[in-house]
């Protein structure tokens, strides 16, 4: 024992950085070849070369066994034979054997940050090396001083299977023979002090089901894809002169089998089904990157890169999206670039040092949430997540991506009090690596996938976040309306009498509404924490409720702006959403959740059948008000237009009390038909429509040349065409 080498020691007790020096084959200057191995869990290890196999000794006191091989031919392809204390043998190739897989090339891309396909070389990947079929395996720990990969394989014994570490980029990889797909697995790390973590691989394309958190080898070459009409079209679906009703949806609350989840296959069918029926055009899915813990709704991600496994594997979800697309209806992701948990065996102090955060938590934590805060300035951990975003786009023909907490990224003072903070090298409050890597994002996703959509949750009064790079913005597609949310459901929430002194919350959207690209969201942040659920917010008895209900939903239906809505919403179940149950669809058979989920299907299907209601969202040409100042009645109404001029006009009665014998402004005279009315019988309303088509009178009013007369019936919606 005291004649070994360093190197010989460095693997005796892991903590080598480079067990390729030592271990395998090793010509030596006399040009014999010394072979070794380093096997714990062997009694004794036969080296196989051609048809020759010979014993090697083990040094003594050691679990490294090695070979002096005389001059002369050598298989270089040899493999062991391995027996252990019981009797038992097999044979192995030996890792240490094998080139490196990853190139310089990739290398100086990862380093540079700009490497957009990393998830194709980063984590475990089932190819041939050298003529052997195996998995690679690599991470980033540049602060490790060993990394072994651990697994059922080999007893999850991090002294088998040590990693190389590839020079300055931090990067650490072997190969592994023989392995294949599911092959459960992680990452032990020693750091620079000693203490050894087990971590999950940040690249792992598939994980185990929770509580357990080891990374699962995933093969995504293998699933056969059938949405070529629907990618192809996309880019026309998808552009902003198209409608847009997202449904949003938690998977795992949406509907259950008994206390079961659905499969994200049993989920496409019955999903697909619904939305189309409802007439929505897209699915949101809140976050399905793998998450520890089911109460933050997918919000707190540790796998940026697998399909959480609580409804199925990757290729199963690959089915869901695949047969949306089938079925005409598009499928948009949560995706949560803004912060991480900290759990231990996910990304918080990977390498024993803050290497996805900042070390200092001014900078590198959110208190309100638990959670740490990427490092934006740093470039493997920007390529890390840009990576991340293309992966879903380019793997799994995601639709677009929402971005989670935008605000949180772009200040450097958010939900901070002075002192907690630190300012950017300007002395203000802006993050700024954090904005170039939101431009960044939305660069190479528009550019990488034509068609492709993004949205931020962005709920302060930063400029230009959906307007191009090149103009100065940020470059998303849309932003979530925030402010018209907010405003919108203050004035909901108020008794019908008192309206009038608040009419000016409806009506101030529209001074900013073309400013940004906005989706009207009523999302799952109103309906938790006892903010109470959406018939529970309105005033009133409950035909009172649920005509406000019809109301409100008929104003976003025709307010500019796409339209996103969360699932409950549409029948208003009484209960607010909770993720551990599924969705109180019992309800949807009755009075009066079944009127509103009729009203909101009908009005769906008129919102996609009308031009006039999203051909011209984000321009001022596509609204007009025709009257936004009557709020000693709380009346709205107003003009929605299509490109070619055709229009439609919409009244809003936002009172219990009818009104007969109303005059509405029109543009020219003509029959005008009532193509939506929120008070229909069928709706649970009180059936005061406008049955026969309304002929215009040459009465001027709200500045027209010609009106018609209307009945406008109690807290009602009302959509007028001309024929």
């Amino acid at each position: 024992m005291q004649g070994l080498s360093s190197q010989s020691w460095e693997i005796i007790e892991a903590r080598s950085h480079d067990p390729f020096a030592y271990l395998g084959r090793h010509e030596l200057s006399d040009g014999k070849i010394v072979v070794r191995a380093f096997k714990p869990n062997a009694e004794r290890v036969w080296l196989l070369s051609g048809k020759t196999k010979t014993l090697m000794p083990r040094i003594e006191g050691t679990d490294i066994f090695e070979l002096l091989w005389k001059k002369g031919s050598f298989d270089a392809a040899y493999r062991f034979c391995i027996e252990n204390a019981e009797g038992h043998s097999w044979e192995e190739e030996d890792v240490y054997r094998f080139s490196p897989f990853l190139g310089d090339m990739d290398l100086h891309l990862m380093g540079e940050g700009n490497h957009f396909e990393k998830y194709k070389m980063m984590g475990a990947h089932v190819r041939e090396h050298e003529g052997v079929s195996g998995v690679s395996f690599a991470v980033w720990a540049p602060n490790a001083s060993r990394v072994s990969v651990v697994g059922n394989f080999n007893h999850w014994d991090g002294r088998e299977h040590s990693m190389r570490l590839r020079g300055s980029s931090g990067i650490w990889e072997v190969f592994i023979p023989s392995l294949c797909e599911s092959e459960v697995y992680k990452f032990e790390i020693r750091t620079q002090s000693g203490e050894l973590l087990e971590k999950t691989d940040p690249y792992a394309q598939q994980m185990e089901l929770r509580p357990n958190t080891a990374s699962v080898v995933h093969d995504a070459k293998k699933y056969v894809w059938n949405d070529n009409d629907w990618m192809k079209d996309r880019p026309k679906r998808q552009a902003l002169d198209q409608p847009m009703s997202i449904y949003e949806v938690h998977l795992g609350s949406w509907r259950r089998a008994g206390e079961d989840y659905l499969s994200y296959r049993d989920s496409a069918h019955q999903m697909v089904e619904y939305c189309q029926w409802m007439g929505y055009t897209h699915i949101e899915l809140m976050p399905i990157t793998e998450y520890p813990f089911d109460g933050s709704w997918g919000y707190q991600v540790v796998g940026y890169f697998a399909p959480t496994s609580r409804f199925g594997s990757p290729d199963d979800f690959r089915y869901f999206v695949d047969y949306c697309h089938q079925h005409g209806i598009g499928v948009l992701l949560d995706w949560v670039p803004a912060h991480f948990p900290k759990d231990s065996h996910g990304l918080a102090r990977f390498d024993g040092t803050a290497l996805y955060e900042h070390e200092d938590p001014r900078l590198g934590e959110h208190k309100d949430w638990g959670t740490y805060i990427f490092n934006f300035g740093r470039n493997e951990v920007r390529n890390f997540l840009i990576a991340s975003a293309l992966f879903w786009l380019d793997e799994f023909h995601i639709d677009g991506l929402r971005v989670d907490a935008v605000a949180s990224m772009l200040y450097l003072d958010y939900s901070r009090e002075e002192g907690e903070w630190m300012p950017n090298k300007y002395g203000g409050r802006e993050n700024l690596e954090a904005v170039e890597f939101l431009k960044q994002f939305n660069t190479l996703v528009h550019e990488r996938h034509p068609g492709a959509i993004t949205m931020a949750e962005e709920s302060t009064s930063w400029p230009m976040v959906s307007r191009p790079i090149y103009l100065g913005g940020l470059g998303f597609t849309m932003k979530w309306n925030m402010g018209w949310m907010n405003d919108t459901l203050a004035y909901f929430e108020n008794e019908p009498i008192h309206r009038q002194y608040h009419h000016h919350q409806l009506t101030f959207s529209l001074v900013y509404a073309h400013t940004e690209n906005f989706i009207l969201p009523f999302s799952h942040d109103e309906i938790v924490h006892g903010k109470g659920s959406m018939p529970e917010k309105m005033p009133g008895d409950d035909w009172q409720k649920f005509a406000n209900l019809r109301l409100l939903y008929g104003y976003m239906m025709t307010h500019p702006g796409k339209k996103l809505q969360m699932m409950g919403m549409e029948f208003g179940q009484w209960p607010e959403w909770n993720e551990d149950t599924s969705l109180a669809w019992d309800q949807s058979n009755f009075m009066p959740h079944r009127g509103l989920q009729l009203m909101m299907r009908d009005m769906n299907h008129v919102y996609q059948k009308t031009p006039a209601l999203y051909e011209v969202d984000f321009d001022s040409h596509g609204f007009e008000w025709l009257d936004c100042d009557d709020a000693e009645q709380s009346l709205l109404s107003y003009a929605r237009r299509d490109k070619n001029g055709g229009t439609v006009f919409v009244v809003l009665n936002l009172t219990p009390v009818p009104r007969n014998d109303y005059r509405l402004g029109v543009f020219e005279a003509g029959s005008y038909q009532e193509i939506m009315n929120t008070d229909a019988a069928v709706y649970g309303g009180s059936d005061m429509d406008n049955k026969e088509s309304v002929l215009s009178e040459p009465v001027s009013v709200m500045g027209k040349a010609h009106s018609i007369s209307i009945h406008l019936p109690p807290l009602s919606c009302l959509i007028f065409q001309h024929q």
